[in-house]
């Protein structure tokens, strides 16, 4: 009988200690993700212009034709709501994890100096904001080397993390051990915690994702006001933070610059960051600090 190749069980009841860091009943890792400047449009040669994660995802959108409107949204983003997010955890001194299109930093340098003079760490995002389980194997090895190239040279240093957008393709994990020098992957939404799993005949861990504690509800019609964001997220927050008591979890909040940014939105998050730090048993950090913690807490098998 051939093998099932999806893995239903996980850790099941008994997930392990991740044994965070000063006894922290619970890992916090906030996202925000850098794709302004790197998603499908015309004068890039697409033949549409990408409307998703916008004030307007359903907009008409004439193949050949471009949606100013559209690309006017994204570009709120990188010109507006990146420096208000910047500024709202830099004021609080919290971490954040930079989901990174090497492309959209490419095309905005003064985006590229803040990030590497933020501190913060980055995962690459792929070159480009575009589904890579529509990729050839051959057009994604392309696209994995020429972001790693890309941003060692914006941003300074290699990324360390992977996420694909949406979703990765059966040979992305494959492909990434295969290129070498990424610790994880966050191409799964499966799990509260890290594991490990095998690509290419190694190791290789994955540091899950969450689209559910993510502010791209907004654009979905799920969460209307900032006040719904904060409400939401934190209900996942205390409720995780309560089982943190005895089975400590890891929990990724989604930002999107364009959604985000705007002022009644970002007004929400600034509530939440305030409510997370007055927990002082709570790991606030980075992506790649919660890998580097795995893979020395709990090595490969």
């Amino acid at each position: 009988m051939r093998a099932y190749p999806r893995d239903l069980v996980g850790y099941g009841a008994n997930p392990p200690d991740p044994r965070w860091p000063n006894g922290a009943r619970l890992a916090v890792n906030f996202v925000m993700n850098i794709e302004e400047g790197s998603e499908y449009s015309i004068p890039d040669g697409d033949g549409f212009s990408e409307t998703g994660l916008t004030e307007s995802p359903g907009s008409p959108n004439d193949p050949g034709s471009r949606d100013l409107a559209a690309e006017s949204m994204f570009e709120y983003g990188s010109r507006v709501g990146f420096w208000r997010l910047l500024r709202l955890f830099e004021e609080r001194e919290m971490p954040v994890t930079f989901f990174t299109c090497a492309l959209a930093v490419e095309r905005n340098p003064e985006m590229a100096a803040a990030i590497r003079e933020s501190g913060n760490d980055i995962c690459c995002h792929g070159w480009r904001w575009i589904e890579h389980f529509k990729l050839s194997r051959e057009e994604e090895r392309d696209h994995i080397r020429k972001a790693v190239a890309s941003l060692q040279k914006t941003i300074g240093e290699r990324p360390l993390g992977w996420y694909c957008r949406h979703g990765p393709g059966e040979a992305t994990r494959e492909l990434l051990v295969e290129e070498g020098g990424f610790l994880y992957d966050s191409d799964a939404y499966n799990d509260e915690l890290p594991y490990w799993t095998e690509a290419g005949g190694k190791p290789h861990l994955v540091v899950p994702y969450s689209l559910v504690h993510n502010d791209s509800k907004f654009s979905r019609g799920w969460l209307n006001t900032g006040r719904q964001f904060f409400e939401f997220i934190q209900d996942g927050f205390d409720m995780l933070y309560e089982e943190g008591a005895t089975q400590p979890k890891l929990m990724s909040i989604g930002l999107h610059t364009r959604l985000i940014g705007h002022p009644a939105r970002a007004a929400g998050l600034a509530r939440l960051l305030d409510y997370i730090q007055r927990f002082e048993d709570v790991w606030v950090t980075g992506r790649l600090d919660i890998a580097r913690h795995w893979r020395e807490t709990h090595p490969a098998p």
